[in-house]
């Protein structure tokens, strides 16, 4: 590790202040969440160069955790705030992985200490800040002066012998400095990183149009038609992976089995328009325990036309392998066949039921002649 970025580190992470480092500031500059990537940033730094770290520079840190040390700010927020940063400023700099602690899967991080550096002090102001660490005669390296300045006061003996952390400030930055934040030379395009942010859109809209297809029964393909609007929405930082799944769940326990079913598809559900309003609804049912959704009469089976009785005895048949006490009726043979082959079985019971009763109604009418809605 390059001995930059351990004076970076120096003058990262908090004590009894909540500072955030001018030049992570001056790298985010013009986002509306400034302060709070810098801050983050800042505790990532500052964690990754403890003597608790992992193997390889991995350290775990839960989003709560993060919360509570910066202040201020919810979990759910730094979650965001976390995926922006390094989706969009840092990507392949800062690392993100799931990894086991104690049996206990944690989310960890690693900092490429080198590659931050050059990505927020291009070439010209790491020099600049390099001249600053000069042997002093006895080999060792001289801490800059400007470290040495504004943290005298903070790293005095904590009275056990131990050194006390750092404080810093962000008014302390002086003019002087001013040759590190503000470089005669912008960084490289991050060619290599939008590649990375691309790859990673795509992966997680492919496992969101997965999701929609095993919870439907459809089979929706992968192609750009059907996964430009989830990537749209991902890049723009409108939801997450893990938010987006929780729409999919909520729309099709309330419009499977109902004429609102046609709108279950990648395009009505992710378009911009409307997936705002989606995704408020969705939150509000998954904050409530995810209730069972029954504003529509369909979705709970109470069609007129169908003999709800022996249809949901023959759901209760064909999922639990029990087989009738008498011959099937032609209905019933015609129903199992098409729900075998929408993977009916393999649905949780909020998805199964209204699936059923869908493909029921549309067996029933079939055979009554009658054209499918």
């Amino acid at each position: 590790m390059s001995r930059i970025f351990e004076i970076v580190q120096a003058m990262s992470g908090q004590g009894n202040c909540i500072t955030i480092p001018a030049p992570y500031l001056d790298f985010v500059f013009g986002d509306p969440q400034a302060h709070l990537l810098g801050a983050i940033l800042n505790q990532l730094v500052f964690w990754s160069g403890k003597p608790s770290s992992q193997e390889n520079g991995w350290f775990y840190k839960t989003h709560e955790e993060l919360a509570a040390e910066i202040r201020g700010v919810k979990p759910d927020q730094v979650r965001k705030a976390v995926d922006k940063l390094i989706s969009k400023y840092l990507p392949g700099i800062i690392e993100e992985a799931k990894r086991q602690v104690n049996g206990t899967v944690k989310k960890h991080y690693r900092v490429d200490g080198d590659a931050l550096i050059i990505k927020i002090f291009p070439p010209k102001a790491a020099s600049a800040m390099g001249s600053a660490i000069l042997p002093n005669g006895n080999g060792d390296i001289a801490e800059p002066e400007r470290q040495i300045s504004q943290t005298g006061t903070a790293e005095l003996p904590a009275g056990n012998g131990d050194i006390a952390e750092p404080i810093l400030y962000t008014d302390h930055y002086s003019d002087q400095n001013k040759q590190i934040i503000k470089p005669s030379c912008p960084p490289a395009a991050p060619t290599d990183g939008e590649e990375f942010i691309s790859e990673r859109l795509t992966r997680e809209a492919k496992e969101v149009v997965q999701h929609l297809s095993k919870l439907t029964g459809v089979q929706f393909e992968l192609t750009d038609g059907n996964l430009q609007h989830i990537r749209a929405r991902l890049r723009n930082a409108t939801a997450t992976r893990t938010e987006m799944l929780v729409v999919v769940d909520h729309l099709v326990a309330c419009w499977l089995g109902t004429k609102y079913s046609r709108g279950l598809n990648p395009a009505t559900i992710f378009a911009s328009e409307k997936f705002s309003s989606n995704l408020l609804a969705a939150k509000a049912w998954e904050k409530a325990g995810r209730p069972a959704c029954s504003s529509e009469t369909a979705s709970t089976g109470n069609d007129s036309t169908v003999d709800s009785a022996e249809r949901d005895a023959a759901y209760r048949r064909f999922t639990s392998g029990v087989g009738a006490t008498k011959k099937p009726s032609d209905l019933e043979k015609s129903v199992c066949a098409e729900a075998s082959k929408a993977g009916v079985r393999n649905m949780g019971p909020a998805y199964s039921q209204p699936r059923w009763n869908q493909i029921w109604k549309e067996c029933a009418q079939r055979q009554q002649g009658v054209k499918a809605a």
